[in-house]
């Protein structure tokens, strides 16, 4: 297992791999070819970017057991999912803020995030293994008012697309199953949200293969499996949101009204 990172020192941007409190610094493609310099610095003395650029983002509804039987929600026959604006993304440890258009429930949702490492377009579940470089956590925070608010058309993409509404990070672990997870969201010390992985209604692989066929998945890009019960509103002035799963890592962000 590796977990690799992005990083920013001295304005420069680089990328490597973290243990413990040491990025060993590669250089080449993080997803074919990286090679160690023979570097090593602190994470200490670097800042933490999102582990990658993705050229898109697509997030899932609708793709827990749990959360279907809770809601009274059919099971999907195909996924459900949204694209996420590239603009709404940021990195762990940033600050996100309300956005000043917006004076409604602005509610967390912890989740794992499918890492593409390869250039992928229809390839069968079978394949679809080979086509994932690893896994990463989630925030896809949204602005939960918008999506019903006009009854003629649900505004999935704005609540979610707003500027930092998308954390993801701090690494992308590899040579992880994916059905051994649990994902676990603590809000201001608290926890609100466990629940296993297992649980999906169209498990990793499947996600990649079925999405493949309907758009090509480049290098970076990210496949958020959507999430289970718990999701809950940031109410406090300044709220502390860890996304944690063992075997990954932590995600952490503080959103301020």
């Amino acid at each position: 297992m590796a977990h690799w990172v992005r990083f920013q020192r001295s304005g420069a941007a680089g990328f490597g791999t973290l243990e413990g409190d040491t990025i060993t610094v590669h250089s080449g493609n993080m997803f074919n070819g990286a090679t160690p310099t023979g570097e090593r610095v602190a994470l200490a003395e670097v800042e933490l970017l999102s582990p990658t650029e993705p050229t898109k983002v697509i997030a899932l509804w609708n793709n827990f057991h749990a959360l279907a039987a809770k809601l009274n929600s059919p099971v999907p026959a195909d996924p459900l999912y949204l694209l996420k604006a590239g603009s709404s993304l940021t990195s762990p440890g940033a600050t996100v803020r309300r956005p000043a258009s917006y004076d409604g429930k602005i509610v967390y949702e912890g989740e794992l995030g499918i890492v593409i490492g390869r250039k992928a377009t229809a390839v069968s579940e079978e394949e679809a293994g080979d086509y994932i470089f690893g896994y990463t956590c989630v925030n896809d925070i949204t602005a939960a008012d918008i999506i019903n608010k006009d009854a003629t058309f649900a505004q999935w993409v704005r609540a979610k697309s707003f500027d930092g509404f998308g954390p993801f990070g701090p690494v992308v672990a590899t040579d992880v199953d994916p059905a051994s997870l649990v994902v676990r969201t603590v809000l201001n010390g608290e926890e609100r949200q466990r629940y296993p992985i297992s649980d999906m209604v169209f498990p990793a692989q499947r996600l990649v293969s079925r999405i493949s066929h309907d758009m090509t998945l480049n290098p970076g890009d990210i496949i958020c499996c959507g999430t289970s019960i718990g999701v809950g509103t940031m109410k406090a002035p300044s709220n502390t949101v860890e996304i944690v799963i063992e075997g990954i890592g932590t995600l952490s962000n503080t959103f301020v009204q």
